[in-house]
């Protein structure tokens, strides 16, 4: 019976989390203190942006998913800058492209995001919250193609140059270099 349960216990924590690598505190704060500070860095320097040019757009949303894979995962190919900035600027454009030509907003959402993937898988730049950017620009009805450029670009761009300065201080190489 006991060892039943235990086998019972260990076969379904996988769906528990029980898949997820063990962290050490160091590395999660480490992650957290460069997620938050980047992000503010981001944030000032983006509503600077913002308030210069006169633009009331100067944040994303899906900037935070952004900032976990470029803070706590820095080695995964879906954090490196090729795809953080490609990812979400495409995806803006696809979202914007979808709001503007497809009228029903139950049809243009999954279309913004599901073209998102193809144009990411195609540009080889795939980036989880990129499907996201999609998806915000439909929502929020989004109809300026600047918006791809500023925030959403601009932001990547800060978002990377933020997370390779911290990680770079904090021992953890980022950018991923090419093997020679």
């Amino acid at each position: 019976m006991r060892r039943s349960i235990k086998y019972l216990v260990k076969h379904y924590s996988f769906y528990l989390g029980g898949d997820q690598p063990p962290v050490k505190w160091a590395e999660r704060l480490r992650s957290v203190a460069g997620a938050f500070l980047g992000l503010l860095t981001v944030f000032v320097i983006a509503k600077y942006l913002g308030e210069r040019s006169g633009i009331d757009e100067w944040l994303m949303a899906s900037l935070g998913a952004s900032a976990l894979l470029v803070f706590a995962l820095p080695g995964s190919p879906m954090a490196q800058p090729w795809a953080v900035i490609t990812g979400n600027t495409l995806s803006a454009l696809i979202g914007i492209s979808c709001f503007h030509l497809i009228g029903e907003p139950l049809l243009a959402l999954p279309m913004a995001a599901a073209f998102s993937i193809l144009g990411m898988f195609i540009l080889r730049c795939l980036h989880p919250p990129a499907a996201a950017v999609s998806l915000i620009v439909v929502l929020g009805h989004v109809g300026n193609y600047r918006y791809a450029l500023f925030p959403v670009m601009i932001d990547s761009i800060l978002l990377i140059l933020a997370g390779a300065a911290y990680s770079n201080l904090t021992g953890k190489p980022y950018p991923n270099r090419p093997a020679i």
